[in-house]
């Protein structure tokens, strides 16, 4: 049975969500203006959030060697460190480019990491959150492809190479490769067809809860499931720039 995460909101206090920023592509240098306006928001959000959710791919590849950690981001961990310090609670969800995490964030950043989706209920209101890749129906090369990337030995295989070498890789197949990226999904497929929807709506048979929130597919997206329930994707900080939040009663998607 999957465990439920309380989180109480005070009067006044909102819950925020973003995903899918992939900062590092298509280079260091062309995602520094959105890392900046990221941090802005962070800085901004601060003020009055009960908690921040971000929901995977913040960066557009992520692997923690035993020593190691990709360069560069310097401005998005410092700010995030410094909203965690101040007793703001953040939680990570893994994505498909950055399910390599391996304790950096718990242990320098206070962050806890997920690396599926969780239960977690804000007040009375049931949430059922994560970053959606290989969830639903369909896309078996990718879930194929995915139990390879977890695996113990491909991770331990790439452990054992150069991290210039193996970043230099991955930053390769993670822009070239569509299985990968996902830009072949980043459009608009109906309410009835939306695989996460209809993923949200199988989950809906075995147990309510009021919101389904996803990233992923860098589409900003709100479903109405049935009566009581409803789906949300967060669409990205590449082209849309937007993020949920849930002011203890509603869920709304906003842009920054």
């Amino acid at each position: 049975m999957t465990k439920t995460n309380h989180i109480t909101i005070a009067k006044g206090k909102k819950v925020y969500f973003a995903s899918d920023n992939h900062l590092g592509a298509p280079t260091m240098e062309a995602s520094r203006p959105r890392e900046k306006k990221f941090v802005a928001w962070l800085d901004e959000i601060k003020h009055d959030a009960a908690a921040i959710f971000l929901l995977g791919d913040l960066f557009d590849f992520w692997f923690e060697y035993k020593t190691v950690i990709p360069k560069g981001f310097t401005r998005t961990l410092g700010k995030l460190a410094e909203i965690s310090d101040s007793g703001i609670p953040i939680h990570y969800f893994v994505g498909n480019h950055d399910l390599w995490m391996n304790g950096y964030f718990e242990e320098e950043l206070g962050i806890p990491v997920h690396h599926k989706p969780e239960e977690f209920t804000f007040n009375d209101h049931s949430f059922f959150i994560g970053h959606g890749d290989g969830l639903g129906p369909g896309d078996k090369g990718y879930k194929r492809m995915k139990k390879v990337f977890t695996s113990p030995f491909f991770k331990g295989l790439f452990q054992w190479g150069h991290p210039d070498i193996g970043m230099r890789i991955a930053h390769y197949f993670s822009v070239k490769n569509k299985m990968i990226s996902g830009d072949d999904d980043a459009t608009f497929l109906g309410e009835e067809n939306e695989w996460l929807a209809v993923y949200s709506r199988k989950k809906l048979e075995d147990k309510h809860r009021d919101f389904f929130v996803f990233g992923h597919r860098h589409l900003p997206l709100e479903i109405q499931l049935n009566e009581n329930s409803k789906y949300f994707n967060l669409g990205d900080w590449i082209q849309y720039y937007t993020y949920g939040v849930f002011n203890g009663e509603t869920f709304e998607l906003k842009t920054y």
